[in-house]
């Protein structure tokens, strides 16, 4: 008897042992983190994705995209309205615990140093005075605020939060490459980072005792609540908006922290506070995390064009009521020329010299130093001196002066001449490499490192270890080539050490129980208020042009509608400024119309695709609020199917879906509330306007059964009445039942309770303005009867509805400055 051979046992170690060494045989150089290391801790995180993809390194790539975006990682280059998926590499850079202490010694020491030069620049200004910094340096950089001079920053600190880049040369060594102090981005990818990659190599962590980052948030958080004069501070990020190339990052940040997403539009200045209005009144803010350039802050006091600041806020901080972090002007210290002086200063005032040396600098501000960048162009790096742009250099970053043609080093000269102080010279930097994924094999690129730090609680600075890594392309070593990179890695610190497993989520035994959901800006209610407009108003106009081109969903098949009906049911999408009126009532012409009021974009019609965009930028405009199901929906690409009820069809699904999450998934906070609001006032103007065109008396069969095809209520029409079709009963389960969730008495019912549940502003006990609408609205609809329901009466309750949206809207989403002016409005 022959047995059949079995098959050998899958070996994860035997697929990471193989990639090594490819890899080692791959690296025809040294530098590589890898090959010039101990390969131990990289053959257990090789194990670990062995055992999960096999020998599929293309499958590890899939996936690890796969879990960044399912958390909603996304990003948008500068210029782009298209959001971009972040380009994750599953392998993530190992860093051995002791070599990362002493890039977190580095980091801490330069942190301290700068927060004492921008103490003296800000205050007694002894480095200029004394020499030991050039006025120039100061006065000349864009982002110094002389309006703070003499102004101590509430808290005490100028810095509270900043980011560094660094690049590991060939033999090891890490060097600054660049300083972010304004606004400094990443910490929320890296953050996205870490969970994608602990989704996909889910046993690296108790491996090799990877030091993880909620420490560090947590203590960040602290640190700004310490800085704040209540004992019980609001915090808000404050973001420029949705159109930044980082907003999907700082909505994560928001969400992950629980600070309050705000917009400049968000707040107000009163008597020297800063206040966020939402649906109940003006509430204190006593801290800002701050990514808005401090030049747009406020137009009263730096920028007098800015829209997106807050008039105010300045003598808010002035006073002391409002932490910002980081201070407006810390900005002058990220020019490049300062990396000329920073060695001179950190020995000057530590008495220890850098333990991160920056890039060698020379600025040209200064005759000798000029000179000598002349005179080795060939080999240094030409950069602008305060990182704008300059006239003798072809684009607004740095530039290898050996790339530099004819014409352009004659233009670089020209200007030197004229402005040498706009300039700087930096040695060409070379980068390590690390491994990264490419098809189905592991190859080298250079990587950056971006490493971030906050004070904490007791003033102290705290490096978040790890950071992200950023990879370039190509393998061109060369730092100035590699630009931002086009994929980043999650950067792994390990030890051997066991880590604590610490994270900002409430331990599974907490007794604390929190039902309240917190503070509903204004702006946020506006937004989801609309949002439900939208998808309601969208999927409304679907059902028109369903229902026109003869596909009525729960009717049965039978001859086509009239030329009347039809006529109307054109009238009702060209009333809705969705698309012109056809020539004819002719298949191909109103197939014509269909298709413009579905697709038109950019043309001033209110088409489906038109529709779809307003509430494709609410929906990323409040994705710290929303599901990221729920912005996936929202943003998906328009439908491609061939005819156009099949796409009307797909769109429809579509709005089914989103319909679901928004009724079984959204908790039932002011938010939803209002979001089902915007939903019921939309569905019952729809209700209205069918009724008017579709349920007066003398209407034919067509038009009463194309009200119930509108009404989605065939299937319950049939259920009650056997005998046909009559206008009354017609008219009373799409207007004046309430057991019908389209009906319009079922929207006004619903509108009735919502506003009930919102918050009001006084303590009197009255209802306020849009209670008392909606309560008359209420009282109409229920005491109507169908067979007296007339033009005038839903005339009337159509001006009902629009004036009860205008006063919500004037209520609860304060616009410009009335909730400054608004009685009743408690300051808390």
């Amino acid at each position: 008897m022959v047995l059949a051979t079995q098959p050998a046992l899958f070996d994860p170690y035997t697929n990471a042992r193989r990639w090594i060494d490819d890899y080692r045989a791959h690296v025809a150089s040294g530098g590589d983190v890898l090959c010039g290391g101990d390969e131990t801790p990289w053959l257990a995180m090789f194990e670990e994705l062995a055992t999960l993809v096999g020998d599929d390194l293309a499958y590890a790539r899939e996936r690890v995209q796969r879990h960044a975006a399912d958390i909603g990682t996304g990003f948008r280059v500068t210029g782009e309205n298209e959001e971009r998926p972040w380009p994750l590499s599953p392998v993530p850079l190992l860093i051995e615990g002791d070599e990362w202490a002493a890039i977190e010694r580095g980091i801490v020491q330069r942190a301290d140093l700068f927060e004492t030069i921008l103490a003296d620049l800000y205050g007694e200004a002894k480095l200029v005075a004394r020499g030991l910094v050039p006025a120039a340096l100061v006065a000349g950089s864009p982002f110094f605020l002389r309006p703070l001079v003499g102004l101590p920053p509430p808290g005490g600190h100028q810095l509270h939060f900043m980011a560094v880049d660094l690049g590991r040369g060939p033999t090891g060594e890490w060097r600054v490459l660049a300083d972010h102090l304004r606004t400094p981005s990443g910490a929320g990818y890296a953050l996205e980072n870490r969970l994608a990659v602990s989704r996909t190599l889910g046993g690296l962590q108790a491996r090799l005792n990877v030091a993880r980052h909620a420490p560090f948030f947590a203590a960040f958080r602290d640190g700004l609540a310490a800085s704040c004069n209540r004992t019980d501070p609001r915090i808000g990020l404050l973001t420029p908006g949705n159109y930044t190339v980082s907003y999907p990052e700082q909505a994560h940040l928001a969400r992950y922290l629980g600070l309050l997403l705000v917009e400049g539009a968000d707040l107000a200045a009163l008597e020297d506070k800063v206040y966020v209005r939402t649906i109940g009144g003006l509430k204190r803010i006593d801290a800002l995390w701050r990514r808005l350039d401090a030049r747009f802050l406020d137009p009263l006091a730096f920028d007098t064009h800015s829209q997106i600041g807050v008039p105010g806020l300045i003598d808010a901080y002035a006073a002391g009521n409002v932490v910002l972090a980081n201070a407006p002007g810390v900005g002058v210290l990220e020019a490049p020329a300062w990396h000329a002086f920073l060695p001179q200063l950190c020995l000057r005032l530590t008495g220890a010299s850098l333990s991160l040396p920056n890039i060698a600098t020379w600025w040209c501000g200064q005759p000798s130093e000029c000179a000598r960048v002349e005179e080795d162009l060939d080999n240094l790096l030409i950069a602008p001196a305060f990182g704008g742009g300059t006239l003798g250099l072809p684009t607004d970053s740095a530039v290898a002066g050996n790339d530099l043609d004819a014409a352009q080093r004659t233009a670089l000269r020209a200007d030197l001449a004229r402005r040498p102080q706009d300039y700087v010279g930096q040695e060409i930097v070379r980068l390590s490499t690390m491994p990264v994924v490419a098809g189905d094999t592991l190859v080298s690129r250079p990587f950056t490192l971006r490493v971030f730090a906050a004070r904490g609680a007791d003033g102290r600075w705290v490096v978040l270890p790890g950071g992200f890594a950023r990879i370039a392309e190509h393998p061109d070593p060369r730092a100035a080539v590699m630009g931002e990179g086009i994929w980043s890695a999650d950067v792994v610190v390990h030890g051997n050490t066991p880590v604590d497993p610490v994270s900002l989520l409430p331990p599974t035994d907490t007794q604390h129980i929190r039902r309240n959901p917190g503070t509903l800006p204004s702006r946020v209610a506006d937004n989801f208020f609309w949002l439900g407009r939208y998808l309601e108003r969208g999927e409304a106009l679907l059902a028109v042009i369903r229902v026109m081109l003869g596909n009525s969903i729960d009717a049965d098949g039978g001859a086509a509608l009239s030329s009347d009906t039809i006529g109307r049911l054109a009238g009702l999408i060209g009333s809705t400024g969705a698309a012109p009126r056809p020539s004819s009532h002719k298949r191909a012409d109103l197939t014509q119309m269909a298709r413009h009021a579905m697709e038109s974009v950019g043309q001033g019609w209110q088409s489906v695709a038109e529709i779809n965009l307003h509430a494709r930028r609410i929906g990323n405009n409040s994705r710290d609020r929303l599901s990221a199901d729920m912005v996936r929906l929202l943003d998906a690409p328009f439908p491609t199917h061939r005819g156009t009820l099949d796409r009307a069809g797909s769109l429809q699904r579509r709005y089914a879906a989103i319909a679901g999450l928004s009724a079984e998934h959204m908790s039932r906070t002011a938010a939803w509330r209002f979001h089902d609001l915007g939903r019921r006032i939309e569905r019952a103007l729809a209700m209205v306007r069918a009724l008017l065109t579709f349920g007066l008396a003398g209407s034919s069969l067509d038009d009463l059964s194309t009200l119930l095809d509108l009404a989605d209520s065939q299937i319950s029409y049939r259920q009650r009445y056997l005998t046909g079709l009559a206008r009354v009963p017609v008219v009373d389960l799409v207007a004046l039942d309430t057991g019908n969730p389209r009906s319009l008495a079922f929207q006004v019912e619903r509108i009735w309770e919502h506003l009930c549940a919102l918050p009001v502003l006084n303590d009197d006990g009255m209802a306020e303005e849009q209670q008392q609408q909606a309560t008359e609205l209420k009282a109409i609809v229920s005491s109507a009867r169908a067979g007296t329901l007339d033009g005038k009466m839903l005339s009337e309750l159509e001006a009902r509805l629009i004036g009860l949206s205008n006063e919500i809207a004037r209520r609860y989403f304060l616009q410009g400055a009335e909730p400054l002016r608004a009685g009743g409005l408690t300051l808390a």
